[in-house]
């Protein structure tokens, strides 16, 4: 059936969409990642390097793409922080955040943007856990299928979501979202995407997912054993802080939102 033209989904209702990457040593996969990105729903791609030693700057300058270098190695964290600040100060509607490490499949853009226009969520995540088998054969790890899989779980419990996973390198945000959550507050380590879900959450804001394929191989990005460990244990505090800011017991700063500067005249 032939959709007429005026009926069509329109691009320029969706507002002004950019795409962050936060970055470290990824000159090997970022071309790649780039080259999946629909050129005709992004109106800017933003990479954040933070200290990469390789060539991940220059190939990022010599594909056209907006480059912030970090002096120094912030993490993952502070990396992202970077990508929300300039996403903002550039007039982003809608902040799409993906790995360049070429693991999530960036052609999901479009479904990804128009689902938030739609106002059928204002948080997205890509979910690369459709079925056991499909993770499995994409490349995961047994071992971190379990853990994601036991993580995302108690999560869903926690914070009485359905989500297929919580720990996605594939996440999109309306303005509104960022301009929200005091994600300024949250830790420049690994744990910040938990604290932003969980302050999403905490805000009252929609949250919901789209299924993506998963690629893992040698170049992939992936942490270690031992800081999966130590981001499982901060997941949980963090689970935590979210139920006693809840129910009154303690509010954790990242769970305050940030104030309003006033006005000379106020």
């Amino acid at each position: 059936m032939t959709i007429p033209a005026e009926k069509a989904p329109k691009r320029e209702l969706v507002g002004r969409v950019v795409v962050v990457m936060p970055a470290y040593n990824a000159e090997k996969t970022l071309q790649r990642t780039v080259d999946d990105i629909p050129e005709d729903w992004v109106d800017e791609i933003i990479l954040v390097d933070d200290c990469s030693s390789d060539g991940t700057v220059e190939l990022a300058k010599s594909l056209g793409l907006t480059v912030v270098a970090h002096e120094n190695n912030t993490g993952y964290g502070g990396n992202q922080k970077s990508c929300y600040e300039r996403a903002l100060e550039v007039g982003a509607d809608v902040v799409v955040m993906i790995h360049p490490d070429y693991q999530y499949d960036a052609r999901v853009i479009p479904a990804a943007a128009e689902i938030l226009r739609l106002g059928i969520c204002d948080v997205l995540l890509g979910s690369r856990i459709r079925t056991r088998r499909e993770a499995l054969e994409g490349g995961m790890p047994a071992w971190k299928y379990v853990a994601n899989r036991c993580l995302t779980l108690v999560e869903n419990v926690c914070l009485g979501q359905n989500l297929g996973d919580f720990h996605s390198g594939f996440r999109a945000y309306r303005r509104e979202v960022l301009e929200t959550v005091p994600w300024q507050k949250n830790t420049d380590d690994f744990a910040f995407d938990s604290q932003f879900l969980a302050q999403s959450v905490f805000f009252e804001f929609k949250l919901g997912d789209i299924p993506v394929p998963v690629r893992y191989f040698d170049e992939a990005s992936s942490i270690n054993f031992r800081r999966c460990v130590t981001y499982g244990c901060t997941t949980l505090w963090v689970l935590l802080q979210y139920w006693m800011a809840k129910l009154g017991i303690f509010r954790y700063g990242i769970f305050r939102k940030n104030e309003a500067p006033q006005s000379e005249d106020a």
